[in-house]
């Protein structure tokens, strides 16, 4: 255990005054945290109309029932009910307090207070109705994390329209596979950006934007990178500061159903476009103010930060911190520019009570030697968040040690697809090392293996049970909702499946060991695999492709992009710069690859989809036959080349290929360890799956010639199962004794 939280900070939780209030409200008797959420979870109608009610939601009309239907997909929450989440966020606000702090690479530290909030997104919504837009068009936004960009989207709310933004880092390709989707019928964009201390002129790309996206009527162009320049150089469009709109413009909410769009998010898979993830008004609403209030705990006085861009569903968590009484802190660049402690200045600088980050950076600030907390004055700062990827136990070990011993770690996980974290932060639990401390209320998360059985104390899929109000309502162009149900709910039909390996453990913690899927997260910037094959496919000497990301200890990430050319195609350094240009325009600086190198094939399942998870699972030192079965492929043979690589690697460098360490101190061997224990537990759960699977078809009395088969192809995979746990063990043995010669000295 490495913090565990006060008796004052327990008895001053909102979560506290909470539970409290449901006994006195509604005589349960709930002892602690876990009989909490277990109730959450097992009685969801008086759970989220508890919240409802707690909260007082206001709506213009009730609502009939809190669950119209329980189904996955398509459960319909509180029908009847008409609201508006824009109206929470400005009710009952101090016109002189502040609403936001904000500072980017282009802006030094500066303040906005609520009057100034209210009369800015007043004044965008007025524009907005004089542009033709109304309730149910789609505004589509090219903007950095910026004060702008939040009361465009507050404006955009308050009248009913659809918000959808991606950062400018964003290529055009990027941003015209999402926005085009939905035909937008405005494009609010900037004209450029600052990053690392590099100017990046956008105006090119939103031409392209202009052109390639037809149901654009209109172009509102803010100068972020000039503010002396006129539209931005893009003829017809309207200049940020000219929009047809008086100051002064009163601010109303049009009231619209529960489920009413509020705004569309992506979330790219590894086949064809990124997904356009509607989510609702009402559903939103409610799943933010029982997390920012109950799981992130903000009160009055408190400045929450999240480093994120407006391309990753972090920049709407964000801003839905403004349905509490704290006030949040946007940051536009690098968090690297001038070095990386840019971020740790601005908590100082800005008075950030919670400063919210990302696993990759924190690794990186391990790797640099920053220490937060000397020479700076975080006196503020009593919290720390980290989400993106899982937080390894050394990255809990050097917040503790060099952010602060009293700082509440909470790392979190959830997604795009749900805009919450399902996992994380309680402020009454304890914090143990690696883990995160518990399943968010409402959220009926579970460990299950392959045939749909849920476990305690062993890895398995992370799938969520029942349903809950922030999950999509739809995706858009998808009527018949084919592609939702195949991204969620093809595993297990009715339950979601959420593409993440995850333990619950016995005292109720959850331990994530990365992504089942494939998506890559550089910064905030979320890519999928597929925008990268649009992107090298598109070059002429380059007809196939595979792209991972591998885990690196003490870094972000290793990306690594595998290509099949056409015949008689080397690949030179003309080609890789070629490649790294077109990833780099198209879809975003920050997912240009670390390495390139040539297959002859890419390994395809029979159905063609590309094996990025198993490619992934082989680098980082797994046997091919735990990663895939080779009968359920076309080219079982093409993974041979990645046992290959990884095994020339290990016989020149000394351990696995995706380490990138020739020399691994001890930090990096203790990483490797765990990871081997993480795989180690991962098999020992499949071994018992076969063991049962077995005993199973012995015990079914079956003599016929079909079932012997299966058994003696059963009873094969458990020996190479625990044939690889053996390997394991032995690798994990003599990691641990190299560690024992680093103690020694």
């Amino acid at each position: 255990m490495l913090w565990q939280p006060s008796e004052e900070r327990v008895e001053a939780a909102t979560i506290t005054r909470y539970a409290r209030w449901l006994e006195q409200r509604h005589g349960l008797v709930l002892p602690d945290y876990h009989a909490l959420w277990r109730w959450s979870v097992d009685d969801l109608e008086g759970f989220w109309g508890s919240i409802w009610e707690f909260f007082d939601v206001r709506a213009s009309s009730p609502y009939a029932r809190v669950l119209g239907s329980r189904a996955m997909p398509g459960a319909t929450w509180f029908p009847g009910a008409r609201l508006n989440y824009a109206e929470h966020i400005f009710r009952d606000r101090d016109p002189s307090a502040v609403a936001l702090r904000h500072a980017s690479e282009l802006r030094p530290l500066g303040e906005v207070t609520w009057a100034e909030l209210r009369a800015e997104t007043a004044r965008l919504a007025a524009a907005l109705r004089a542009l033709g837009v109304e309730r149910g068009d789609r505004v589509a936004a090219y903007l950095p994390n910026i004060p702008e960009t939040v009361s465009a989207f507050l404006a955009c709310a308050s009248i009913g329209a659809v918000w959808s933004s991606c950062a400018p880092e964003f290529g055009a390709r990027s941003v015209i596979d999402r926005f085009a989707q939905i035909e937008p019928k405005v494009l609010l964009a900037v004209d450029g950006y600052r990053y690392g201390g590099r100017d990046f002129d956008r105006r090119e790309t939103i031409a392209q934007l202009r052109a390639q996206i037809p149901s654009l009527q209109a172009t509102v162009v803010l100068g972020y990178l000039d503010p002396t320049a006129d539209r931005g150089g893009l003829p017809g469009a309207v200049r940020w500061s000219d929009l047809p709109a008086p100051h002064g413009a009163a601010l109303a909410f049009e009231q619209v159903p529960f489920d009413h769009p509020l705004w569309v998010l992506y979330s790219s898979g590894t086949t064809g476009l990124p997904k356009a993830i509607v989510h609702g008004h009402g559903g939103i609403l409610l799943e933010s103010l029982k997390k920012m209030h109950l799981h992130v705990d903000l009160h009055a006085g408190d400045r929450l930060f999240w480093f994120t861009t407006t391309g990753w569903m972090m920049w709407n968590f964000l801003v839905g911190g403004l349905l509490t009484d704290a006030s949040i802190v946007l940051y536009d660049g690098s968090p690297a520019a001038p070095d990386l402690g840019t971020l740790w200045d601005l908590a100082e600088a800005a008075g950030i009570s919670c400063f919210g980050t990302s696993a990759g950076y924190v690794a990186a600030c391990m790797g640099a030697g920053v220490e937060p907390s000397r020479g700076r004055d975080l006196s503020a700062l009593t919290s720390v968040g980290s989400t993106g990827s899982p937080l390894a136990p050394e990255g809990f070990d050097w917040v503790y040690e060099h952010v602060g011993a009293d700082t509440w770690l909470f790392s979190t996980s959830g997604g795009t697809d749900v805009c919450t974290a399902f996992v994380g932060g309680v402020p009454t639990l304890p914090v143990y090392r690696g883990e995160l401390q518990a399943r968010a209320l409402g959220a009926k998360v579970e460990a299950w293996d392959a045939e749909g059985r849920a476990h305690v104390g062993r890895t398995g899929e992370l799938v969520i049970t029942e349903p809950m109000p922030s999950m999509p309502l739809f995706f858009w162009n998808d009527p018949d909702g084919r592609r939702y149900r195949e991204s969620y709910f093809e595993m297990y039909p009715g339950v979601w499946r959420h593409g993440d390996w995850i333990e619950i453990t016995a005292r109720g913690s959850a331990i994530i060991s990365g992504r089942s899927d494939a998506t890559i997260n550089r910064g905030g910037v979320r890519i999928g695999t597929s925008e990268i094959y649009r992107a090298v496919l598109a070059l002429a000497d380059v007809v196939d492709a595979l792209v991972v990301d591998v885990d690196r200890p003490g870094t972000q990430g290793l990306i690594r992009l595998f290509v099949v050319l056409r015949p008689g195609r080397e690949l030179d350094d003309e080609l890789r710069a070629a490649i790294r240009a077109r990833i780099r325009d198209d879809c975003s600086p920050r997912h240009v690859p670390d390495e390139i190198d040539r297959i002859d094939e890419v390994p395809r399942t029979l159905s063609g989809k590309v094996l990025e998870v198993p490619v992934k699972r082989i680098l980082a030192g797994a046997a091919p036959n735990e990663v895939a079965s080779r009968d359920s492929l076309a080219n079982p043979a093409a993974l041979d080349h990645f046992v290959r690589l990884r095994d020339r690697s290990t016989a020149a460098g000394g351990q696995a290929a995706t380490s990138g360490l020739t020399e691994p101190g001890s930090a990096e061997i203790r990483a490797r360890v765990e990871a081997l224990e993480s795989e180690e537990r991962a098999l020992s759960a499949r071994r018992r799956r076969l063991h049962d699977r077995i005993d199973f078809l012995r015990g079914s009395g079956g003599g016929d010639e079909q079932t012997l088969s299966r058994l003696a192809r059963l009873e094969g995979e458990e020996r190479e199962v625990s044939d690889s746990r053996r390997a394991l063990h032995a690798e994990i043995d003599a990691l641990r004794a190299e560690l024992e010669r680093y103690a020694a000295g």
